[in-house]
């Protein structure tokens, strides 16, 4: 059975967007206006997945995320907000993702998909394939088109924090606390230097990278389905 996702948006021309949008890829489309409705129908409809837009007229839609977590649904977040502090507010509070509005149809659908997969357990968590690149997660090693690849210490931390999340944004904090400790929330330098170094080794062509995506002011991203 394909999954039910619940799209959550005040404004109704959204919602007949996205549903038509979902409805055509085989996805079964439930819809709330706020965030009460939305909560309900989590509750006790039933859901994989809520697509989510921060605006609400009963309640911010950052309130939401923790408790549709709790619920073990998974989250996007929609957003026509242009600062990222709200972005990454929404991902350190466990959305899987978010999407900027207007969007893409078939960037949703994309985002969907990736989301549904880490849901149900099924994302690869030993291997990961990006392209040429090949990361193995168990053994410590990457190889790009057969060859070994090696990195420094701090490069294979940033680039395993990414592949177990892949398709996922993970933040600048994660990954600087994850890789350089507490201390160094505030070192986003370095975090610059081992992704350049990673693209350098990794990318077909460093300077316009599809496989090491850069969320502007938010954080990284692994493109596995490249």
């Amino acid at each position: 059975m394909n999954a039910r996702i619940l799209v959550v948006d005040d404004e109704a021309a959204i919602r007949r967007l996205v549903r038509g949008s979902l409805e055509r890829s085989g996805f079964m489309v439930a819809e709330a206006a706020t965030a009460a409705e939305a909560l309900g129908s989590a509750r006790h409809q039933g859901c994989e997945l809520v697509l989510v837009d921060l605006g609400l007229p009963d309640r911010d839609g950052l309130e939401l995320v923790p408790l549709l977590k709790a619920m073990d649904r998974a989250v996007i977040v929609l957003t026509a907000r242009e600062g990222t502090s709200e972005k990454v507010a929404a991902l350190d509070l466990g959305a899987d993702d978010y999407v900027v509005k207007p969007f893409d149809t078939e960037e949703l659908l994309a985002r969907v998909r990736v989301a549904l997969r880490h849901r149900a357990g099924d994302a690869p968590h030993n291997e990961v394939a990006a392209g040429e690149i090949t990361i193995s997660l168990a053994d410590r090693r990457v190889s790009r088109a057969g060859a070994e690849v090696r990195l420094t210490r701090k490069e294979w931390g940033l680039l395993a924090e990414l592949a177990r999340s892949p398709g996922r944004v993970i933040t600048h904090d994660h990954l600087l606390k994850t890789v350089w400790g507490s201390a160094h929330l505030e070192d986003v330098e370095y975090l610059r230097v081992a992704m350049r170094g990673l693209r350098l080794k990794l990318e077909p062509d460093s300077s316009n990278p599809q496989l090491l995506i850069n969320e502007p002011g938010v954080g990284y991203r692994l493109n596995a389905s490249s």
